[in-house]
């Protein structure tokens, strides 16, 4: 009777197995049939068209995305000078005769100053991008010069006379505001001698270049680069 009851319920087994086996298949094949309804279905627009979730999208945002990285640069150093100036300082004017008191010193300042270009500030208008991203237009804010630097190590005192008692006071006090009036005058002619040059024009001028080459890089055909007044 064991031996029976073993066989028997082996068959049972193996009945179950083969019903279910059989299921499966059945359900595998109508999963294809289904999913190929649905497919067919998309193909000639009887649904809506599936999207591949694992493909690429691109969204065209070139204006803001243009205009963020402009900004992320802050400020372009756009030109550089060095200029050389020559400070003729003279005090006195008393009553005592020049050779006791009075001084009469000659300097020459040697800086520099640079021209900028501030992208900081820049809003949305200020970048304009067409619609089949090949041309663009930017509007920047006029060239600025930073403040003039004196170099002391090559700035120097060309021929300096003093009076008798202005050596004598100027020796006894160790007074070093003469020779930082001297270093101030020389620095304000080198912000002045900078503005009368030309650092503004080739900052503009340079800025225009690098966007310019910049832009291209992108794919850009069409570039305008504008001054505001």
């Amino acid at each position: 009777m064991e031996q029976g009851s073993s066989q028997g319920a082996v068959a049972v087994v193996v009945a179950v197995v083969s019903r279910w086996r059989r299921r499966i298949v059945v359900g595998g094949v109508s999963l294809v049939v289904v999913v190929g309804l649905v497919l067919l279905a998309s193909a000639i627009h009887l649904l809506p068209q599936l999207r591949n979730p694992f493909s690429e999208q691109t969204t065209e945002r070139s204006g803001p995305v243009l205009l963020q990285s402009i900004v992320e640069l802050s400020r372009y150093e756009a030109a550089s000078g060095t200029f050389q100036v020559v400070v003729d300082i003279s005090s006195g004017g008393s009553i005592l005769p020049s050779w006791l008191e009075g001084s009469d010193t000659l300097f020459i300042g040697v800086g520099t100053d640079n021209a900028y270009v501030d992208f900081s500030k820049l809003k949305g208008s200020a970048v304009q991008v067409s619609a089949d991203r090949l041309s663009a237009t930017i509007t920047l804010p006029p060239a600025q010069l930073e403040t003039a630097q004196l170099n002391v190590q090559q700035s120097y005192v060309f021929a300096q006379q003093q009076g008798l008692f202005t050596r004598v006071n100027g020796f006894l006090s160790g007074n070093p505001n003469s020779q930082q009036a001297v270093y101030e005058l020389a620095q304000k002619q080198i912000q002045g001698a900078a503005a009368k040059s030309a650092l503004i024009t080739d900052a503009e001028r340079n800025t225009r270049t690098m966007l310019t080459s910049l832009l291209q890089s992108l794919g850009f055909k069409n570039i305008s680069v504008k001054y505001t007044s």
